[in-house]
């Protein structure tokens, strides 16, 4: 059980000293280059991270770091390294968790909650837990589904206000996902909030002030995530339907599954289905603000939209990294990597590499290989929620151009203060109508 358990409180501890200092970030160029240390939040809250990386894969690709709370830890930031791990699970393992964490065997600190989940695990068990849910995104599914994603679209777009300022992250981007989750997993409609609120403590970092402020006020706010699932498992024993709570509950895998790892995995899925797609909808409208002339040849070549996908999602990068840890003494780029050291897979750095794509940093949505990027991960543990992703985000797109003819960043947006998950808090937009 150990080595399957996962914790929500690791992820971003290491950087969380970082995120208290408010002394101004350096250039990346004035900073020793084993001084960097990638995890700190800030530097993606506060849009500083693509100099830091740039320097990064140029100097010192496979990146040592280590500290006192997370041990050693290697940073992957060039594209083929990083898909090298993804791709050979037999030698890096996902079973001591996905996020950057304490070293193994450290005992954690007290309010710390320890949860498993199928994506910190290795076959088989990974894979008979992951294929219990699959089917609800499905191809079949996915086509039953796209009309009732378009029809909550036009809703949610046609009572916007027109040439008045708003909020698009709460406005736009959390209630589609939202309304898209709750669908999934049959969860009362009412209370679809609540999904977006466990997915933002699950790697929330604890301050005062923030999103939680301990790790004890998590564990005892997920522990009420579990408790409601907890009512929705004994209802759907008795009336199963299609969707992802009674999936858990009648899988062969998965229905004697203990508490813990219920919850984990109801995370895993509550995390990858609200706050992935949700930043990227965000990130659509602020990098076609950022290019405008990509945004112009949006409106004429509309058909242009599944690339534009693939390229907002590879530009965006909503999970920032993804952990494996050695399972034995190995050799990555020139540098030994002893077994049990954490190594992090930098998506959102492999996904700017230059030997790979072409002015990486610009947004093109004419960009041939878009959809080579590394966002959805590669081998086992690839998203399994990726076609839906690019569904709810082609037909957000496909209703945008029917009826506004701009969609105006008015400030620069506030970003999500984490290492983990790369995204946005707010964004005041203003719209105009055709």
């Amino acid at each position: 059980m150990s080595e399957s358990t996962a914790t929500t409180n690791p992820p971003l501890m290491p950087s969380a000293a970082g995120a208290e200092n408010k002394a101004p970030i350096p250039p990346a160029a004035e900073v020793p280059i084993d001084e960097i240390l990638p995890v700190n939040p800030r530097l993606f809250s506060e849009n500083r991270w693509e100099e830091y990386f740039e320097r990064l894969r140029a100097e010192d690709p496979v990146h040592f770091n280590e500290t006192e709370m997370a041990g050693r830890f290697w940073s992957l930031t060039r594209y083929e390294d990083i898909k090298h791990v993804d791709t050979t699970w037999t030698d890096f393992s996902s079973a001591h968790g996905i996020t950057l964490g304490f070293p193994i065997g450290t005992e954690l600190p007290e309010g710390a909650l320890k949860v498993s989940t199928f994506i910190a695990m290795d076959p088989p068990t990974h894979d008979v837990q992951r294929k219990t849910v699959t089917g609800v995104v499905a191809p079949s599914n996915l086509t039953n589904l796209e009309p009732l994603i378009r029809q909550r679209t036009q809703q949610v777009l046609d009572s916007l206000p027109i040439d008045e300022p708003f909020d698009w992250v709460d406005t736009v981007s959390i209630e589609l996902t939202t309304m898209m989750l709750a669908t999934l997993f049959d969860f009362p409609f009412e209370d679809r909030r609540k999904l977006t609120r466990w997915s933002d403590i699950t790697f929330a970092i604890p301050q005062p002030g923030g999103i939680i402020e301990s790790m004890e006020q998590r564990r005892d706010e997920l522990m009420e995530c579990l408790e409601y699932f907890m009512r929705l498992k004994a209802e759907r024993l008795e009336n199963p339907g299609d969707d992802l709570v009674s999936m858990l509950a009648h899988g062969a895998e998965t229905k004697d599954m203990p508490p813990m790892e219920y919850l984990g995995n109801l995370l895993l899925l509550i995390v990858g289905g609200n706050d992935t797609t949700r930043n990227t909808m965000s990130g659509s409208i602020y990098a076609l603000n950022q290019f405008p002339e990509q945004y112009a040849k949006l409106k004429v070549q509309p058909e242009l939209i599944p690339n534009m996908v693939a390229e907002v999602i590879r530009w965006q990068t909503p999970l920032a990294y993804m952990r494996r840890t050695a399972n034995r003494d190995c050799t990555i780029g020139g540098k030994s990597i002893l077994a049990g050291d954490q190594l992090l897979m930098w998506y959102a750095s492999g996904n700017r590499d230059t030997s790979v794509f072409e002015n990486a940093d610009a947004f093109d949505i004419l960009r041939r290989n878009a959809r080579q990027h590394l966002s959805f991960g590669f081998g086992i543990h690839r998203c399994m929620g990726n076609r839906l992703a690019e569904l709810q985000l082609r037909v957000l797109w496909e209703e945008i151009l029917a009826r506004f003819e701009n969609i105006e960043v008015l400030e620069e947006p506030t970003r999500t203060l984490s290492s983990f998950v790369k995204g946005y808090t707010s964004m005041p937009v203003r719209v105009t109508r055709k």
